[in-house]
């Protein structure tokens, strides 16, 4: 093994490390549903965007795709299944519209995916192009994921305020796309490069704008953030007794 795959290989360790703490984020947001029993005004949504993320990232990691990405595979895998934890944990909880949605979601992303692996696997038969297809869905879905923190941004410019968008958050969230990102260009790889290029950049743009509206945001009685929810929430579902959007965090582990 070469430097530079040693040093490729601790960096997609650290990736991993990171994107675990960014899958398990919601996790209040459900132990709360869980002791509620009832999912009330929350949205399943954008852990269905992951769970068809996280496959288009598994596929595109395994050898019979693109070689050598062990851990694209390991962290998506966890990913996945932590996800279809969450929503389990909705479908449990929630009314019979909520259930149906559900199903019938994961079912349409489970055709198409099946539609993918097989066009991909009999009629193209070498590594670069079964990664170019792959991987122009796995950016494609990145984007969509990343695109959700948008309409938080915009709500902290109009209301100068960082209520909605938990620091730590969009930190994790730049530290993620960067490390990928810096994995992605010790042996270059364009999907994951734009993939996480996108999370970096927008983590870094949610940082810069704590910075500059941190100290317009109305604070309570302790100096904290009035209103400051402790519930992470990976991407950008409705919050529990609240219809005001989270601070948001989309994640494309690689």
């Amino acid at each position: 093994m070469t430097g530079a795959d040693t040093a490729r290989t601790v960096i997609g360790i650290i990736g991993n490390v990171i994107s675990f703490a960014l899958f398990a984020s919601p996790s209040p947001t459900f132990w709360r549903i869980w002791k509620k029993r009832s999912v009330e005004e929350f949205s399943p949504d954008p852990y269905l965007a992951t769970v068809m993320n996280c496959m288009f990232w598994i596929f595109y990691g395994l050898p019979v795709v693109h070689p050598n990405s062990t851990l694209v595979v390991t962290i998506n895998s966890i990913g996945l299944a932590v996800e279809l934890i969450y929503l389990t944990i909705y479908f449990v909880f929630a009314p019979n519209k909520g259930r149906l949605k559900v199903i019938g979601v994961l079912c349409l992303e489970l055709a198409f995916m099946a539609a993918v692996v097989v066009v991909t696997l009999t009629k193209l038969h070498t590594h670069a192009s079964r990664s170019n297809l792959v991987g122009i869905f796995c950016v494609v879905f990145g984007v969509l994921m990343y695109a959700s923190p948008l309409t938080v941004m915009k709500k902290v410019i109009t209301t100068k305020s960082v209520e909605y968008m938990p620091f730590y958050l969009s930190l994790t969230n730049f530290l993620n796309g960067l490390i990928w990102l810096t994995y992605a260009l010790i042996q270059f790889d364009l999907y994951i490069t734009i993939g996480n290029g996108l999370g970096a950049v927008s983590g870094a743009i949610q940082l810069i704008l704590y910075a500059c509206y941190y100290k317009s945001t109305p604070k309570d009685k302790e100096g904290k953030e009035k209103g400051k929810s402790s519930e992470v929430e990976l991407a950008s579902p409705k919050r529990l007794n609240k219809p005001t959007p989270q601070a948001t965090a989309a994640n494309t582990a690689a």
